[in-house]
């Protein structure tokens, strides 16, 4: 058996560390398995199920990204059986890989998720980023992104970019569809006059919760009716409640926190919202689409997960919030059915299919 290090720095409910998982719950278990390296001690929200999974968790706490690198290092060359190290923190990835390079390992994976970065310092950005580029090119051995934007955007230099879609256990979804459209309107005793608005995702400044609460205003200025529900845990959920109580938002606005039950809450929906700043791929428009409910979503999020069933709608954030809502209420008014078959052959023809890229990674795994 090949144990494979992902270095994630944690592994929390997030677009890369729930692909990871994905793709870690269908792969051949009996020839690689997964270990995992955190930036921290707190307990993560995968944490129980990679142990269940035969997957250990090892943790490094230096703040200092030499000292982090150098313990990385350290590890690493404690660690023989690794000869392959995966690493998903975009431009962290230089430290990882370069530390991997040190410690000897064959096999150096970079991993773009993302085709944007948080930093607000221009010129330090500017630095740090092109450094990271280099060395992620000289010393990784092989590079992989979720989509052809995120591949080019941290591997400007690299032609030969693995591209392995965000992926999801496409029946799961399909089944869950079929059995969980009352999966919120029952337990929120929600009349069938009322549309059902779903938004998932951390409650960070990158999903734009603010922007979803303007929107939720004008829709209802337009006495349209409905429930927002907000899916995800963070650090602006206080914030995020001020504002929705400012605005008299809180009968039609509901946190329901760190959920598992993502295949249920899709299913349960009229429609997803999505105005994110930036995304690498969005994996909750796969699932989104799986379950057959139309998204309303920013026009900066790549356009790979479109599986051309006419189910996204894409909406710049120049645009006012009333210009969303009147957009939303257009969509809802329309609403589009697509059948189980067209929604299974899109996924599965696209490679959106977690089975089919664990073969994928399979084959990146035995190059080495």
């Amino acid at each position: 058996m090949k144990r494979i290090l992902h270095i994630t720095g944690t592994m929390d409910r997030a677009g890369a560390e729930t692909m990871v998982m994905n793709l870690y719950r269908v792969i051949d278990r009996t020839k690689f398995q997964f270990d995992f390296l955190y930036f921290t001690l707190k307990e993560c929200d995968f944490d129980q199920e990679i142990k269940s999974l035969g997957g250990k968790i090892y943790r490094i706490t230096e703040k200092n990204p030499i000292q982090r690198m150098n313990a990385t290092t350290q590890l690493l060359k404690e660690n023989p059986q690794w000869q392959t190290v995966h690493a998903h923190t975009l431009f962290s990835n230089a430290f990882h890989i370069y530390a991997a390079y040190r410690a000897g390992v064959k096999q150096r994976i970079a991993h773009s998720h993302s085709t944007n970065s948080s930093s607000q310092y221009k010129l330090v950005k500017f630095l740090y980023h092109t450094l990271s580029r280099n060395v992620q090119a000289k010393y990784a051995t092989h590079f992989a992104a979720c989509s052809g934007a995120a591949g080019k955007y941290l591997f400007p230099s690299q032609k030969n970019v693995l591209i392995i879609p965000n992926s999801i256990d496409t029946g799961l979804f399909i089944e869950v569809a079929e059995n969980s459209k009352d999966y919120l309107r029952k337990p929120y005793s929600i009349g069938s006059n009322h549309i059902v608005l779903l938004q998932l995702g951390r409650l960070n400044t990158i999903k734009n919760h603010q922007f979803s609460i303007q929107i939720a205003k004008e829709l209802k200025d337009l006495g349209f009716l409905f429930k927002l529900f907000f899916a995800g845990q963070g650090s602006l959920l206080e914030d995020l409640k001020l504002q929705v109580k400012s605005l008299d938002l809180e009968n039609e606005i509901i946190f329901l926190g760190l959920r598992t039950d993502v295949a249920q809450l899709l299913a349960g929906s009229d429609l997803m919202l999505l105005p994110s700043l930036h995304e690498g791929f969005g994996i909750v428009l796969l699932e989104a689409q799986a379950v057959g409910i139309p998204s309303l979503l920013s026009s900066t999020i790549p356009s790979d997960a479109d599986l051309n069933l006419d189910l996204l709608y894409f909406k710049s954030l120049e645009k006012s919030p009333k210009e969303w809502a009147e957009k939303l209420i257009m969509i809802c008014n329309q609403k589009k059915k697509v059948s189980k078959e067209d929604r299974i052959k899109k996924l599965r023809s696209r490679g959106f299919d977690s089975f089919e890229n664990a073969k994928e990674i399979e084959k990146l795994y035995s190059s080495s």
